[in-house]
């Protein structure tokens, strides 16, 4: 009786959900996000070069109707790995330290390319941030890393001194003296993280020590190591002040438009706050305004979401985990969920007033890297889950109820996230690793998903105001008002038809751009109703839809195209950035004294006729200095010099790099730190293969590795521990755990890549104390855990 009263009363019923102004204000910011990689993402046509991978695949996606790519974390980790493991901040692959210059990413040059062709291609970036850890203390060699006066956290060993290369202190060798004597940037001392003297404690979101020495933002924090050589002093709020003045200096470095705050649960929403404050408002020429797309991973429910936006003043939305729930249940329910319900499991803190306009925070998602992790054979083709290791289960992208768990997060406020492996299908092709990005053969995507966002870009979606018009057990229809109507159905094999209210005018048609009922359309009647009918899971469709159908005026376009958008990134030009190892890309370091040498501030890779403008800042403008912009050959062709701000402008015949360089114009000029912006479009379609790397020589293969496996904490007295495997070559492993009987009670698959670290977390709760083996049998290692 209840479902039946439900649909009833929706006949000729109107629910809006949200704020009523939208209706006559349009919110801002709402965007279709790509997330553009997987947990451990790889392929081997790119080692360590996904930049070059996005890079290429741009196009793609710009034809799909992509607004923005969400990348990886892009600061130097100490193990190569995907990015989870931050150890310098101000390394983006340009320094030769840990034993590599580039990141997974690639080298610096590549990240900024990769940056300026997204935007060649009208689609905006977003950087993965990752705040509330760092980890990997010490030279290549662990060397260093260690200070014997930290407070014991029983997870890091003390591991907590970080010193960083940079152009005035290279890594002349990896022992500790070397490594304690390195003066990069953002120096940290044990003080720094949970414990220390300003915040005594390690328990709690805001104090866990799970992923390497997590950060303390709390104004006491502060103090120096007892064993460093380079050991400036530190005052109060250390951390947050450095934190915020490197956030604006990656913003202006990189270009990026918005960001993923990770883990946000596990730092206080005050320094949030702050932070994006500074990155929308206070970070000069690249302020990101009130509207830059900012959202915070804080797994929790729709209170929690909502608590957390409001302490951060809205600036930042939240991934909208309660209504990912409901959208799981759809696929898990295998029919038997009340899809109507599904408008409520959303979060309310979903389109804020802010900076005089109306802005879309909120994210609706289906799967992230964060709960998708599949065990793959060796071609990448899914054998099974890694479900310990998930955040929240996954979805299936070969499920047939996928296409309307995305009909509904399209449909819906907020700026919808599209997670890499959905759009495309990298689990049954056997090419995983080893497709090209621009081959739709090799890299086919599911065409329900690219239906969709044809729909929600070309019918304008979010331009309409958001009304339910329909809720029943297996039907949900929601109109984006006179824009599009989206029907939903999680019935696997009953079509569902149901007249419900609407905003388009008496006598409009209405086709459906799903493709589900063939050419049939459908009239608004005088009252204002129209019939809406909507496929099973079934694929039995016209065009093999499944789930969903998406109404809208007939004689509608492909009308959607973001405009190519210029590049602008700054580089800093001081001693404590940048590295001259002959090994690094050899950029950075401020001006000499009583010397007219050039300093390469880095390179730009431009499309052909495409008008460069540079411009160089002195820290003293009282000394005359140049700037000039070197070609591919080496030979100079655009300088300017003189006094104060200098300002020049290029326009290169053919794509290519450009290099960006200063200098003194007298010997008897003191040394100064100086800043060059630059301004330029890049080419939108690229071939990384043949475009030359644009480093300052070859990029050097990561040296040899010997088969490890490492076990943290041990012994594990958390409820999960992280194990490590380092591979010389790339190959499949087993990971197995066997109880003192030798029974084996976890198993899972992975691939292991040369060059780089593979770290797996495994939940230890569900294991009762005592002893236990480690096991990876392809690399011939075993290693003993204790399990407190």
């Amino acid at each position: 009786m209840l479902k039946m009263w439900r649909a009833a009363s929706r006949l000729g019923a109107l629910l809006t959900v949200g704020f009523a102004l939208l209706a006559s204000h349009p919110a801002q910011a709402q965007k279709v996000v790509l997330q553009g990689f997987w947990w451990d993402y790889w392929n081997s046509n790119y080692p360590n070069g996904w930049a070059n991978y996005l890079a290429e695949l741009a196009p793609r996606l710009k034809a799909m109707g992509v607004d923005a790519v969400w990348i990886p974390p892009t600061i130097k980790n100490g193990n190569q790995g995907n990015g989870y493991s931050p150890f310098d901040h101000y390394d983006l692959g340009d320094k030769y330290q840990k034993g590599f210059v580039a990141t997974r990413m690639g080298t610096k040059d590549e990240l900024l390319r990769m940056v300026a062709v997204l935007h060649a291609n009208g689609i905006e970036v977003v950087q993965d941030v990752v705040l509330n850890h760092v980890d990997g203390a010490g030279s290549s060699t662990g060397a260093g890393g260690q200070d014997p006066a930290a407070w014991e956290d029983y997870t890091t060993s003390k591991y907590k001194n970080f010193r960083y290369v940079s152009y005035n202190s290279p890594a002349t060798a990896e022992d500790a003296a070397n490594y304690l004597a390195r003066s990069g940037r953002w120096p940290k001392n044990w003080q720094n993280f949970n414990p220390n003297p300003g915040n005594n404690s390690t328990s709690g979101d805001l104090n866990a020590v799970y992923f390497g020495p997590d950060v303390s933002f709390y104004n006491g924090s502060y103090g120096q190591s007892s064993n460093a050589t380079f050991n400036p002093a530190q005052s109060a709020d250390y951390m947050r002040t450095q934190a915020r003045n490197w956030m604006i200096w990656y913003k202006k470095q990189v270009g990026f438009d918005g960001v993923r705050l990770d883990a946000v649960k596990h730092f206080p929403a005050f320094a949030t706050e702050d932070f994006l404050y500074n990155l929308q408002a206070n970070a000069g020429w690249a302020n990101g305004g009130a509207a830059m797309f900012a959202v915070g991973e804080w797994v929790g429910g729709s209170a929690q979401l909502d608590q957390w936006c409001t302490d951060v003043q809205d600036r930042a939305g939240t991934f909208d985990f309660s209504l990912r729930n409901g959208l799981y249940n759809i696929v898990s329910g295998g029919g038997n969920f009340d899809i109507g319900s599904l408008p409520g499991y959303q979060q309310g803190r979903r389109v804020v007033y802010q900076g005089g306009q109306y802005v879309h925070r909120t994210v609706p998602f289906v799967n992230n890297h964060d709960t998708f992790r599949p065990q793959v054979g060796s071609t990448g083709n899914y054998t099974g889950w890694n479900t310990g290791s998930e955040l929240a289960p996954h979805i299936d992208p070969f499920d047939p109820r996928l296409s309307a768990t995305y009909a509904a997060a399209l449909a819906l406020d907020g700026s919808p996230q599209i997670f890499f492996e959905d759009l495309f299908n990298v689990g049954s092709t056997g090419k995983r690793y080893s497709h090209r990005p621009t081959s739709t053969a090799d890299l086919p995507t599911r065409s329900d998903l690219e239906n969709l966002i044809w729909c929600h870009q070309n019918l304008r979606f979010k331009d309409g105001a958001y009304k339910v018009r329909w809720q029943a057990a297996d039907h949900l229809v929601i109109e984006r008002s006179t824009k599009a109507i989206i029907g939903i159905n999680d019935n696997f094999s009953a079509w569902q038809n149901n007249t419900v209210s609407c905003d388009f005018a008496p006598g409009t048609v209405l086709k459906d751009y799903s493709g589900a009922n063939g050419t049939a359309t459908v009239t608004v009647s005088a009252s204002q109703t129209v019939a809406i009918n909507t496929p099973p899971c079934n694929g039995t469709a016209a065009g093999g839809r499944r789930g969903y159908s998406v109404w809208a005026p007939v004689n509608a376009s492909t009308n959607y195209s973001r405009p190519a958008l210029a590049t602008t990134q700054e580089w800093e030009l001081a001693d404590d950035l940048g590295d001259r190892d002959s090994r690094s890309l050899g950029q950075g370091g401020q001006l000499p004294a009583g010397s007219t040498a050039w300093r390469t501030a880095g390179r730009i890779y431009v499309g052909a006729n495409k008008t460069v403008t540079y411009t160089l800042y002195p820290a003293n403008g009282a000394y005359s200095l140049v700037a000039g912009i070197y070609n591919s050959a080496g030979t100079l062709v655009s300088s300017r010099s003189g006094t104060g701000t200098l300002t020049g402008t290029y326009t290169p015949t053919a794509d290519g790099w450009l290099t960006i360089r200063a200098r003194q114009n007298a010997t008897t000029n003191p040394a100064q730190k100086a800043f060059i912006k630059v301004t330029y479009t890049a080419p939108a379609t690229i071939n990384t293969a043949t475009a030359a790397r644009g480093t300052a020589g070859s990029i050097e293969a990561a040296p040899a590795l010997a088969n490890n496996l490492e076990i943290y904490p041990n012994p594990a007295a958390a409820d999960h521990i992280e194990v490590t495997m380092t591979t010389g070559t790339e190959q499949d492993v087993s990971l197995r755990v066997l109880d003192v009987t030798g029974r084996l009670v976890h198993q899972q698959g992975m691939k292991l890549y040369p060059g780089s670290n593979t770290t797996r977390v495994l939940p230890t709760k569900q294991l009762s104390g005592g002893l236990y083996t480690i096991t990876v049998p392809e690399l011939k290692i075993t290693r003993k855990l204790v399990v407190k």
